[in-house]
């Protein structure tokens, strides 16, 4: 596995690559990777001839500074669970590389409602840092396909757009979340939880799919309020329980109203802020 820490040495080697005809598969990440991470890769592997992961901790996404500092760092634990599902490029860039002196990365996006729901009423300017970074990176890297995981399904909703938007020509695939398998989700915060947080945590996949079984039975207000009281019930201090057209995010009255339905939420159990999605509908 190659290891790139310079913006230059990464595009003179991906510069070689697509000379070859080599296409990329790129998956970009904050590091402190886990399973989830890793079938991103394995995924990159199977449909790109060139796998590119990037371990970058961005700044400009968290609105808590606290969060920003909380947040893990594992690089070399990273780079050996990488070599060990063959990935073929790392770029560990430090954000001078990333946003050098002069360089104007602000994106004049119009992302309407996208940004101002659930993730975005409650961590303001996540989403503008989010896109920004990710349109730096794909500059940097210029791959054929883009990566992301489900369990991020707003960023990668707003992501799409940003790629619709600005017509860049790069495909965009989702990886299913991956799960433990007492169906928690995986994450880099799961190991802040508390041991009792964490043998709770389970209620949260637990209460989704009930959203998705309860869907053509009850009105969608009942479920999400019945919902929100099912994590409240545990101890858990909920944010949201949305269930929203999965390319609007907006929310809906009724089931026939979207061709698809995705439920979000994201609450916190103890100081751990912890989000995860169910699609209601093939």
């Amino acid at each position: 596995m190659y290891l790139f820490q310079t913006a230059k040495e990464l595009q003179n080697h991906i510069q070689n690559l697509h000379q070859q005809g080599i296409s990329i598969g790129f998956v970009p990440t904050m590091g402190a990777l886990h399973a989830g991470h890793l079938s991103l890769i394995e995924e990159a592997k199977k449909i790109a001839d060139c796998s590119v992961c990037s371990i970058f901790v961005n700044p400009t996404q968290f609105n808590d500074p606290k969060d920003l500092e909380k947040y893990p760092r594992t690089p070399d634990k990273d780079a050996q669970l990488l070599e060990s599902v063959g990935n073929d490029i790392l770029f560990m860039p430090t954000p001078e590389e990333v946003y050098p002196q002069g360089l104007n990365t602000h994106l004049e996006l119009d992302f309407g409602t996208l940004a101002g729901v659930m993730e975005g009423a409650f961590r303001p300017g996540h989403f503008q840092g989010m896109a920004e970074v990710v349109k730096r990176l794909l500059d940097l890297v210029t791959p054929e396909i883009l990566l992301m995981g489900q369990k991020d399904f707003q960023q990668f909703t707003i992501v799409k757009h940003m790629i619709k938007q600005l017509a860049m020509p790069t495909q965009l695939v989702m990886g299913a979340t991956v799960r433990e398998t007492d169906g928690v989700a995986m994450s880099s915060r799961n190991v802040r939880l508390s041991p009792e947080n964490r043998s709770k945590a389970p209620v949260i996949f637990e209460t989704l799919q009930w959203a998705k079984k309860m869907l053509r039975t009850l009105p969608l207000k009942t479920i999400q309020e019945m919902a929100l009281q099912k994590l409240q019930s545990v101890g858990f201090e909920p944010e949201y329980f949305e269930i929203v057209n999965t390319d609007t995010l907006m929310s809906i009255n009724d089931p026939l109203d979207a061709t698809a339905i995705v439920a979000c939420t994201a609450l916190w159990a103890g100081g751990v802020r912890l989000i995860d999605n169910v699609i209601l509908t093939d």
